[in-house]
């Protein structure tokens, strides 16, 4: 059984974060820049088998697009591309990063670690992978 990895695609950096091997658990995994984020999924994906790939989809309170879905389509089409085995499914993230942001502030972080974007964005792949396990 593969891990599931999250994605929480952004035009700067992407969160990541992966089930464990029996995908009970979701952890945060890295924050990468987007640049460099296929080679970097490349080198997981030697290291450790991914059943599937769950990709944030950007969505308005409304159900449209976000302005950020045409780069998050252009960056799924690469990863089909690049990784034609494995499975990718959309998970709808509107929200994730404010609630991201308070669980930062929840956990009690100090106002320097809550303000570093990565973190927002691996808590919201996170989100996003959780969102994934409990519809399945």
């Amino acid at each position: 059984m593969g891990r599931i990895l999250a994605i929480d695609y952004g035009t700067k950096r992407i969160g990541l974060a992966v089930t464990d091997p029996l995908n009970i658990i979701a952890s945060s995994l890295a924050t990468v820049d987007s640049k460099a984020a296929i080679n970097w999924l490349k080198a997981y994906c030697q290291k450790e088998i991914v059943d599937t790939f769950v990709v944030g989809k950007p969505l308005q309170m409304d159900g449209s697009d976000s302005q950020s879905a045409p780069a998050t389509e252009k960056f799924i089409s690469l990863l089909a591309q690049t990784f034609p085995t494995i499975a990718i499914v959309r998970v709808d993230e509107r929200l994730t990063s404010k609630i991201a942001t308070r669980a930062m502030l929840e956990m009690g972080l100090k106002k320097k670690d809550r303000q570093k974007k990565g973190n927002i964005d691996q808590i919201s792949a996170v989100l996003i992978l959780q969102s994934y396990m409990e519809m399945n």
